[in-house]
């Protein structure tokens, strides 16, 4: 939308005001950890190594999303700039949108259920992605639209998760969580490259092979919200 504007830089400039902003908002906050209380019955670390594998698979499935959906949009499908920038936008959207609306419906839609939804809906995005037809980006969008979505809550339930079950350690756990995503994230976004290169891969075919760490975390989810029960 920038470029097409004719200022590219507007949106280094926006995302810098935005910032600056989110930092006088949050200043003022005031932010306890509160104190930790031991719990005998809690998980020690061997036993959190499902949580910590969930975390990995939920960092592959979101980054091949998050840094290769433009690519697939407009190497793949031959779909304009505009059209692939838009994809990974939806796509980001959706993450943010879907945490604030299970958030705002935890009432009615337990967490634990949600929990155990959303890996089927990644697997689902994945099992579309490879059938997107070329120059038709509304498929496209769309297909990203849900993986999104299934993204959306998974992250943060996970670190829940991990807490409830390590409490004697819970100050530790959202650390921990996330090292475990970021190494599926590295492995997602530096894995790409070699897969096309060496095993001459396409890019929707490795889109369709994630579905095979989106159903480990779904089988992982569905042990781990057994668990929280």
């Amino acid at each position: 939308m920038f470029v097409g504007l004719g200022f590219w830089w507007g949106l280094p400039v926006l995302v810098a005001t935005l910032s600056a902003g989110l930092l006088v908002f949050s200043l003022p906050l005031a932010i306890s950890a509160g104190t930790p209380t031991a719990d005998k019955s809690s998980a020690g670390l061997p036993a959190a190594f499902p949580a910590f594998a969930a975390a990995l698979l939920y960092g592959i499935c979101e980054t091949m999303n998050g840094n290769w959906a433009s690519i697939l949009m407009s190497t793949t499908l031959g779909n304009t700039p505009a059209a692939s920038s838009l994809a990974l936008t939806i796509f980001w959207g959706t993450v943010t949108g879907g945490r604030l609306l299970f958030a705002s419906i935890d009432r009615w839609f337990p967490e634990d259920r949600v929990f155990r939804i959303l890996p089927l809906v990644i697997l689902a995005s994945f099992c579309l992605t490879p059938l997107l037809p070329a120059k038709s980006p509304l498929p496209g969008l769309a297909a990203f639209a849900l993986a999104g979505l299934g993204c959306s809550a998974m992250l943060p339930l996970l670190i829940s998760f991990g807490q409830k079950q390590m409490s004697t350690i819970a100050a530790s756990v959202a650390g921990l969580m996330i090292a475990f995503y970021q190494l599926g994230y590295g492995l997602a976004a530096f894995g790409v490259g070699p897969l096309e290169s060496l095993l001459k891969l396409q890019l929707p075919h490795i889109f369709a092979a994630t579905a095979l760490p989106a159903i480990g975390l779904a089988v992982l989810a569905f042990s781990l919200a057994r668990r929280q029960g």
